[in-house]
């Protein structure tokens, strides 16, 4: 097989094109620019560029196929000829399709907690022995890439609601078509590529009627949007697992796990990460796992990068980084550590940074957000703002929109670290939520300080 990327340098673009690379495809691609680490790990397989840029010559008659990657656009030179030669162009997930026709196809979906409950599935799965591929959101401790293709029977595939290409935009879990199918929970976001609600809700119930007929639905209860959706999308082809969130006690900041009379602590903490692993259980149960294999399994999953990820602690300090952005995961994030830790001080930091968080119509879908915070910040850099060219955002319009008494709202990140070091960290929790970088301050330098 002879394929090319259009633009490889992509996080997941340059994963896929690896493990092609490693199935024995032919693999060629071009990018006008490609960061670490994708350049080091194309450079170390071979499969670099020899020069940035879009080259319509490496588009040849004798390719099987080309992946479109998102960052190209609708007039790209290679894409141009692609089309001129009559090949086939696929958008990332409609290649992944193509490579696992012959798979149980397993597909996490949902607003929040796609990326974990695919990184748990897949941890389980590992510890169990089996063989699988999969496609993943972040970097998951014990696996090398985030992609991987094989001739394995099982795929594990994390959903994403996002436009699959330039010229496709459908959403990428559109493209799936699971045997298996979870969906985690419906809340609103990405204004920028769903402009309304409804619209927003339409794309769940496609996907729903995307699952393979004979499949099976998992699908989150305590999620009334998302229960009402299924209600109203019943189909009688497809099989139906709800769930809650699992039996569990909590003793010291530790989680103890029930599932059949299979009981173990967890790694993990907080009621989002419970429904994750209860969808993750019902996902593996269909792939003939008992209860005893996976309650043992999911025990030492430590969970996926920056989603509440220790960053440092001491004996009266801890300190957590989470990816958390949206509303509904800085809700669920801010009471999984309240819950975890009742009688220690919670101190949150909350960075806006997506196109929808800095939106000032926005603001009131965080009403209430961070209220379980006993001290919070919100922060968010002009830097941002203009990158996007978005108008400014008012201070006021923010402690408008989170309603939260006290809340502190900074735009300047020496103003921020400035607050963080008057704080008291004895007996407490320091929780940071950010899909950014807080312009630059180096938060994990200061999280070994206070707790050093």
């Amino acid at each position: 097989m002879k394929v090319h990327f259009i633009a490889i340098g992509g996080s997941v673009m340059h994963q896929l094109a690896l493990a092609l690379h490693k199935k024995g495809y032919q693999v060629t691609g071009s990018d006008d620019e490609i960061f670490e680490p994708a350049q080091s790990n194309l450079q170390k397989e071979g499969l670099l560029p020899a020069a940035f840029g879009w080259f319509p010559e490496k588009i040849t008659a004798g390719l099987d196929a080309v992946i479109l990657g998102m960052h190209a656009k609708q007039d790209n030179p290679e894409l141009q000829r692609a089309r001129e030669l009559g090949l086939k162009i696929y958008s990332f997930p409609e290649y992944i399709y193509q490579e696992s026709q012959e798979k149980t196809r397993v597909v996490v979906g949902g607003s929040h907690g796609k990326t974990t409950t695919t990184s748990m599935i897949m941890h389980a799965l590992r510890k169990a022995g089996k063989d699988f591929d999969y496609l993943v959101g972040a970097r998951l401790e014990g696996f090398d890439q985030s992609v991987q293709v094989t001739h394995a029977p099982i795929i594990v595939c994390e959903g994403d609601e996002y436009p699959a290409s330039a010229i496709e935009k459908r959403p990428k879990f559109h493209f799936l078509f699971p045997h298996i199918a979870i969906l985690t929970g419906i809340a609103w976001d990405h204004i920028n590529v769903f402009p309304t609600f409804d619209f927003y809700l339409e794309q769940f119930t496609i996907f729903i009627n995307k699952i393979e007929p004979g499949g099976l639905l998992i699908y989150n209860e305590t999620d009334d949007v998302l229960k009402k959706l299924v209600t109203k999308t019943k189909r009688k082809d497809i099989r139906y697992q709800p769930y809650p969130v699992p039996f569990h006690t909590i003793s010291n900041g530790k989680t103890i796990l029930t599932i059949e009379e299979q009981t173990a602590g967890l790694q993990v903490f907080g009621n989002h990460n419970l429904l994750n692993l209860h969808a993750a259980w019902y996902a593996c149960r269909e792939l003939d796992m008992n209860a005893a294999t996976f309650v043992t399994a999911i025990s030492s999953f430590t969970g996926a990068a920056k989603r509440l990820e220790l960053l440092a602690s001491n004996d009266t300090t801890i300190v957590y980084r989470d990816f958390a952005h949206a509303p509904s995961k800085v809700k669920a994030t801010i009471e999984a550590v309240k819950q975890q830790f009742p009688n220690r001080t919670l101190v949150a930091v909350l960075e806006l940074h997506t196109y929808s968080s800095l939106n000032e119509q926005f603001m009131t879908e965080y009403k209430g957000a961070m209220d379980p915070a006993d001290k919070a910040a919100v922060f968010y850099s002009r830097h941002a703002l203009e990158l996007k060219r978005m108008p400014e955002l008012p201070a006021e319009k923010v402690v408008a929109g989170f309603g939260k008494t006290g809340l502190q709202v900074f735009n300047e990140k020496e103003r921020l670290m400035q607050w963080l070091q008057q704080q008291n960290y004895k007996n407490a929790c320091l929780l940071l939520m950010s899909s950014g970088n807080y312009d630059g301050a180096d938060m994990l330098t200061f999280a070994k300080q206070i707790t050093g």
